[in-house]
C-alpha cells in the first residue's frame, strides 16, 4: 500500500462526505486481513509488511472517521507540494472585539477568583462561543458539499491551480483556523471554571 493516500486505502474518492458505516466495514475488513496475528508463521518480510499495512489502515481510519480531521487531511493531501501550508488558530474577524471581552472576563476570574457573577459570565461566554463553533462546523460541512460536487463532476478535482479548487481549499482552511481558535478559548474558559477542557462539537453529521 506504499504511496497510497488515506482515501485510496479504503477505496474512497477524495470527498468530504463519507458513509461512516461503509468506512467502518472496510476498516474492520482490512484490519482482520492484515492483523499481525495472522502472520506469525510468515516470513520476516511478510510480517514486517503486515505491521506496516496494519499501521497504515489504523492511521487512515483515524484521519477519515471524523469530519474535522478528514478536512484537515484532505487539505494536506491536496496541497502537498504547493506553496500554501499549515492551519494555525486564528480569531474570526467579526469576533475580535468580543474576544477582548472574553479575555477581560478570564483576567477578572484569575485576579478576583470565581465568584457567582464571574462564573455566570464565563459560562455565558462559553455557551456563546460553542454556538459560534457549531456555526463554523456547519460552514465547513457546506463547503465540503461544494467540494464533493466538484469531485462528482470531474471524477477528481484537478491538482493544477484551478480557481474553484483553490478557493474551496482556502475557505476550508480559514474555517478550520477559526474553529481551532474558538476551541482554544472554550478550553480556557472551561479551565477557568475548574472543569476539564471540552473539545466536543456538533460535527458528527457525516
Amino acid at each position: 500500500m506504499g504511496g497510497w493516500d488515506y482515501f485510496s486505502v479504503f477505496g474512497l474518492p477524495r470527498k468530504m462526505e463519507v458513509d461512516r458505516e461503509e468506512l467502518e466495514r472496510r476498516f474492520y475488513e482490512l484490519s482482520r486481513k492484515f492483523h499481525p496475528d495472522f502472520f506469525q508463521s510468515a516470513t520476516p518480510a511478510e510480517q514486517a509488511k503486515s505491521l506496516e499495512t496494519s499501521a497504515l489502515v489504523n492511521q487512515a481510519y483515524r484521519a477519515l472517521r471524523d469530519p474535522i480531521s478528514r478536512a484537515e487531511y484532505l487539505i494536506r493531501l491536496e496541497q502537498a507540494g504547493e506553496a500554501a501550508k499549515g492551519i494555525s488558530a486564528k480569531a474570526p474577524v467579526d469576533l475580535l472585539e468580543e474576544m477582548l471581552e472574553v479575555q477581560e472576563a478570564l483576567a477578572e476570574a484569575k485576579a478576583s477568583g470565581l465568584g457567582i457573577e464571574t462564573r455566570a459570565r464565563l459560562e455565558r461566554e462559553r455557551e456563546r462561543l460553542m454556538a459560534r463553533r457549531a456555526l463554523e462546523e456547519e460552514k465547513l460541512l457546506n463547503t465540503g458539499t461544494e467540494w464533493d460536487t466538484l469531485v462528482d463532476g470531474n471524477g477528481r478535482v484537478p491538482r493544477d491551480q484551478d480557481p474553484i479548487r483553490v478557493t474551496l481549499l482556502n475557505r476550508m482552511k480559514e474555517i478550520l483556523a477559526a474553529r481551532a481558535y474558538l476551541t482554544a478559548v472554550i478550553d480556557d474558559l472551561s479551565g477557568a471554571l475548574g472543569e476539564e477542557t471540552r473539545t466536543d462539537a456538533s460535527h458528527r453529521r457525516h
